[in-house]
């Protein structure tokens, strides 16, 4: 199983009306409900699992600024001003920190190609910079080797992802949400070419507006209503230790390897540059759209053959409103991490930074990354279906970017002025304006 998560109250009947629903307990979808709330919205968010029950609660909780595609990099910086506040905001601690962030260097080539980052990245005035050796030595104490140099930036931060999720939603309560866990949206319905309703297991919520923030199913449910969105899963493995005196606290990344403190006093452990893409039917659906993709982040991907073909064949990618949907048959996705990658990042970590060889491992686990073509999210109305909008695909940057991306898809749907450009995150720059069915 994933990290242990907080358990808060939540709601256990949907009403049968509200402004907006939200379907998907994650970051993305719970920072938008508690947006909304905020803005005294009449909201309602699905969850048929748990709140976080998925990769928002099973990934490295790095919420950063460098090195994010520069689509990307106003969504980040405005997700570190929520970050800021998120203790206030929700009443409890989220384990934030800005303890800074470093990406280590083992070649000149490399330090050369985040200047090259870092030059398209000042226009927002970000705070990273190059640092050579010296430095990095005395921000990264402890490494058995010499470093080329390290991208860091002081200000980036980091948080608990099995705690802010839940308390950000228990916040979002205590301002008149609703929030209905273990309670699938199986579909919407329209009137006059616009949404006018969720469709739920527990019945039907008339709404003016849906979000589907349903990261790894967001494809599936998409297609049973005709709309293509181009999305593939990737697994990454994570593990965490006991707590642990000596490593550095600021987060940091490796060619091979990545760490950061947690607020336990261990650490989160996982292998950089390193996912498996399992071939499942949607693989040959959608080669041409991720065929660049794939060429241009070949090193970082494994392949597997088997473990999810047959599991994801036997879906339905078809039912009707009145009729069970696949995310009643699976509440959660729980997949199992590759041990060997486990170990594999234990034991670069331990050759680069020999104090973590005494490091107890308390727990390892799988987590599905929802990816794009363009590994940037989708964030916006889908232009073909009024009043339906989306925010998936977020390939792995989800959690750290995520209260940024609640509070622009808030404004979106309440036509308020956005916070930051929502171009480079339109729908349509996949599937055209016009609604086509799922291939």
């Amino acid at each position: 199983m994933g990290p242990e998560l907080t358990a808060v109250e939540t709601d256990t009947t949907p009403p049968p009306r509200t402004d907006v629903v939200i379907i998907g307990g994650g970051i993305a979808g719970v920072s938008t409900l508690l947006a909304l709330a905020e803005q005294g919205v009449s909201s309602v968010l699905l969850e048929k699992g748990k709140l976080a029950g998925e990769q928002s609660s099973r990934n490295w909780g790095f919420c950063r600024t460098q090195g994010r595609d520069l689509a990307e990099v106003p969504l980040a910086i405005e997700s570190l001003r929520q970050w800021d506040r998120m203790a206030t905001r929700v009443g409890a601690e989220v384990g934030f920190t800005r303890a800074g962030a470093c990406y280590l260097c083992e070649t000149p080539r490399e330090v050369a190609a985040y200047e090259k980052w870092l030059d398209a990245a000042r226009e927002w005035q970000v705070r990273s910079r190059i640092i050579g050796p010296d430095e990095v030595e005395k921000l990264a104490p402890g490494s058995s080797r010499r470093w080329a140099g390290a991208l860091y930036t002081d200000n980036d931060g980091r948080a608990e992802p099995q705690l802010a999720v839940p308390l950000m939603a228990q916040a979002a309560r205590r301002l008149g949400a609703v929030v209905v866990t273990g309670c699938a949206a199986r579909g919407f319905e329209t009137k006059a070419g616009r949404l006018s309703a969720v469709v739920t297991e527990r019945g039907t919520i008339d709404c003016n507006a849906a979000v589907l923030a349903g990261g790894a199913w967001s494809r599936l449910f998409c297609g049973n209503m005709g709309i293509d969105f181009p999305q593939l899963k990737i697994l990454g493995s994570v593990m965490r230790t006991e707590p642990l005196n000596g490593p550095p606290e600021l987060a940091v990344a490796g060619p091979d390897f990545a760490f950061r403190k947690r607020k336990d006093g261990g650490y989160t452990v996982a292998r950089r540059n390193k996912y498996e893409a399992f071939i499942v039917p949607d693989s040959f659906r959608l080669l041409p759209r991720f065929f660049g993709a794939a060429i241009r982040n070949r090193h970082e991907y494994r392949l597997r053959l088997i473990g999810r073909f047959r599991e994801e064949a036997r879906i339905p990618r078809r039912w009707a409103m009145d009729e069970a949907s696949p995310f009643e048959a699976t509440r959660i996705l729980d997949p199992e991490p590759n041990p060997a990658i486990v170990e594999e990042s234990r034991k670069n970590l331990v050759r680069a930074f020999p104090a973590f060889a005494s490091a107890r491992i308390a727990q390892s686990w799988g987590g599905l990354i929802d990816s794009t073509p363009d590994s940037v999210p989708v964030i916006g109305p889908v232009n073909a279906v009024p009043g339906f909008f989306l925010m998936s695909g977020f390939s792995g940057h989800g959690f750290g970017i995520g209260p940024g991306a609640g509070r622009l898809m808030a404004e979106l749907v309440t036509g308020a002025t956005p916070v930051v450009d929502p171009a480079p995150f339109r729908f349509e720059r996949f599937t055209g304006d016009s609604v086509k069915a799922a291939a």
